[in-house]
């Protein structure tokens, strides 16, 4: 029996199969990530599905996320200090250089496709920093609803990968299935910071402020460094409460609070202890402490808390120092903070025996 060439009819119908067995596959890959990112339980684990899981899926040579620090759900995401919890991924972009020159590319709100290397050089570096530009991209605004947390950008070697005119509709599909999922996450670390936040001071309770000891009492000891802790009391706070009822007394504690906030550094912790009390955990000596110290008094002797007739409400605080050099096994660590706690407890104590609005540092026992 004699084979009979293929007709083209077949071909174009073998052809079409192919796209469609391609397309579902591109679709079950897409849905893969999608739930990944959708089932993301914190900020950690949605940046590594974008990284890494979404590089790998569909063979991107790189992925550039810029997030909008300015906007409302992200601003705890993007603390300084959460970032470095997470050590932030070369990828991920907050500059407002970044955000600048992408807002620029989708200015109509669509994706951008191209050739990175056709931006300014200014765009190019605040984008991508120094890593080798992809041949081709494409450049997504993220949208959840009305408001715009970013944009995400995929990186090709393939410089016919991403070109203008090409069909994008299940590229801007899964760009709104990040932004969802960025909102998702957000609300998720928002309760979770909930769970550790004083509500009317916006300090971190003392749940927060216990395991940050610890992981701070484990640093110290695996690098031999100094730590120290403050021990913070409003002076005659009772006082205050009895004589301009509590609502002033509240304004009282919210003023001490940001007033102790200021006066430390970024990656230092404060937290609200309980009642009128207040701690902080330092990266430094007992010098440096008692520098904090120094100032935090300062300042809060200066504050302008006002009363309902318009006068002022003079302010104190005794403060309480315990510095220590951890040098104990790394599963003693916490018992070793717990006691430079009370060493500083102590002191607060002494400071109020001895006139209050002072400081007091105890000698190591």
């Amino acid at each position: 029996m004699t084979n009979l060439a293929p007709t083209p009819l077949s071909d174009r119908l073998r052809s079409l199969v192919d796209t469609v067995q391609h397309n579902e596959r591109t679709l079950r890959r897409f849905q893969n990530v999608e739930l990944r990112l959708i089932g993301a339980q914190d900020f950690a684990s949605f940046l590594d599905t974008l990284f890494n899981v979404l590089p790998q899926e569909f063979a991107l040579t790189g992925v550039t996320l810029w997030l909008d620090e300015r906007a409302p759900m992200l601003l705890e995401l993007l603390e300084p200090a959460a970032l470095r919890s997470l050590d932030q991924p070369p990828g991920l972009k907050t500059s407002r250089e970044a955000g600048a020159a992408a807002s620029r590319l989708c200015d109509d709100g669509l994706p951008w496709l191209g050739r990175p290397r056709d931006w300014e050089e200014n765009a190019r570096h605040s984008f991508f920093g120094d890593v080798e530009l992809p041949a081709s991209a494409i450049l997504l605004p993220l949208v959840a609803g009305n408001l715009s947390s970013g944009y995400l950008c995929l990186g090709s070697d393939d410089a016919t990968r991403f070109v203008p005119g090409m069909a994008t509709d299940i590229l801007e599909r899964f760009a709104s299935i990040v932004a969802a999922s960025l909102d998702n996450v957000a609300h998720r670390e928002r309760l979770r910071q909930l769970g550790m936040t004083d509500s009317l001071t916006g300090l971190a309770n003392r749940r927060y402020f216990d395991e940050r000891l610890r992981e701070e009492c484990m640093r110290a000891v695996r690098y031999a460094a100094p730590v120290a802790c403050l021990f913070i009391d409003i002076d005659s706070f009772k006082r205050i409460n009895d004589t301009y009822g509590h609502q002033t007394g509240d304004r009282a504690l919210a003023a001490v609070a940001a007033c102790v906030r200021k006066q430390v550094r970024l990656g230092d912790t404060v937290a609200r202890y309980g009642g009128e009390e207040f701690t902080a955990l330092l990266q430094g000596d007992r010098g440096d402490a008692l520098t904090v110290a120094e100032r935090v008094r300062r300042a809060v002797e200066k504050l302008q808390l006002l009363d309902d007739r318009g006068e002022r409400i003079v302010l104190t605080v005794s403060i309480g120092v315990a510095a220590r050099t951890v040098a104990v096994p790394p599963a003693e660590a916490l018992a070793f903070g717990r006691t430079m706690m009370e060493e500083a407890d102590r002191a607060m104590y002494r400071a109020k025996h001895n006139g209050r609005n002072r400081i007091e540092a105890l000698a190591p026992a």
